[in-house]
């Protein structure tokens, strides 16, 4: 019995020794990532486990042969232990982490609903009270000269119109969010796209006095949905007329880079906050001050805040990239997609 607590001792000894040194270590580590931490903490429990066996191997005395045996054993058992915690020891730690980039990805996603229904209560509201009053000074003929009546029936029909537009948006992001948009994709020529956009957009930069300026040649053939792609450029068109100043100019580009075509939209709204950059493409997101909602609301067009993300969802649909940034006196989108 002696013998056995002996034998205890000698390997407890060894194995705190070895746990001290690996909890100093882990204490030294603690900035790393989780992978570093359960590597550390698997080839400690080995390496006292190791160490253990061959101080009491030691301890009892026994031949040069038998020791060799005992020692090539445990290093054979050792190295099968590492291999094998450190393989589904990393991909533990990877699902660690993936989990909790989900929980936050979730947390996101659930916030930015939340936001996006009380964005949308809020826009839809205003004309919808402004609606109800039409109506029922209509109804009760409170107004009942021609012109008045006309001129609300015009408002009527005008707030319709941006309401419709505003539930066509929000089918739009559902689709993208769900993955349910189909795109067939075609041998696109992009200026034939820009000239329909400027087309559509020309109406709301005459009424505020904005100039567009395209690009005479350089119009790459991409490789894209159509209707979507008509939908990136039209929304990038009006977001740049919207945010505009009066007597200001929206230019539009674009070029090819080896097997990548690239888009380019600029304006002079004075450019964009830095620290709003990041968020530019969020759903429902309006910035301050070159971008606010008085002037969100200002023309037709997809929504102030849902416009970008539509955006954003369709290029990344097609296997593209949107990016922004601040120019010398406004700001620049860039849409890359690959050349047909």
């Amino acid at each position: 019995m002696r013998d056995l607590a002996l034998i205890f001792a000698i390997a407890l000894g060894a194995a705190l020794v070895v746990g001290l040194a690996g909890a100093l270590l882990l204490r030294f580590l603690r900035h790393t990532s989780i992978t570093v931490h359960l590597c550390v903490l698997l080839t400690v429990t080995v390496v006292a486990v190791v160490v253990g066996v061959a101080a009491v191997a030691e301890a009892m005395f026994l031949s040069r042969h038998d020791l060799e045996v005992v020692l090539i054993t445990v290093a054979a058992a050792a190295t099968v232990s590492l291999a094998v915690g450190g393989h589904f020891g990393r991909r533990l730690a990877l699902a660690a982490v993936w989990a909790d980039q989900a929980r936050e990805r979730e947390r996101r996603l659930e916030k930015g609903r939340r936001d996006l229904v009380a964005w949308v209560s809020h826009d839809l509201r205003t004309p919808l009270a402004g609606l109800r009053a039409m109506a029922e000074a209509l109804e009760d003929r409170i107004v009942s000269d021609p012109e008045t009546v006309g001129e609300y029936h015009r408002r009527i029909r005008r707030e319709t119109d941006r309401m419709t537009r505003l539930v066509d948006d929000l089918f739009e992001l559902s689709r993208i969010n769900a993955g349910a948009l189909q795109l067939s994709l075609t041998a696109v020529p992009l200026g034939e796209v820009v000239s329909d956009a400027l087309a559509g957009a020309a109406p709301l930069a005459a009424a505020r006095r904005i100039r567009l300026v395209a690009a005479e040649s350089g119009w790459p053939t991409v490789a894209a949905s159509e209707p979507e792609l008509a939908r990136v450029i039209a929304n990038l068109l009006l977001n740049a007329v919207r945010y505009t100043p009066p007597d200001g100019t929206v230019r539009i580009e674009a070029g090819r880079e080896r097997d990548a075509a690239w888009l380019a939209v600029s304006d002079t709204c004075g450019g964009i906050p830095p620290a709003d950059l990041p968020r530019l493409f969020e759903v429902a997101f309006r910035g301050e001050p070159a971008r606010t909602p008085a002037q969100a609301n200002s023309g037709g067009g997809a929504s102030g805040g849902l416009g970008l993300a539509i955006v954003r969802g369709l290029v990344e649909a097609h296997g593209g990239r949107v990016d922004v940034q601040n120019t010398g006196d406004g700001c620049r989108f860039v849409v890359h997609l690959a050349a047909a």
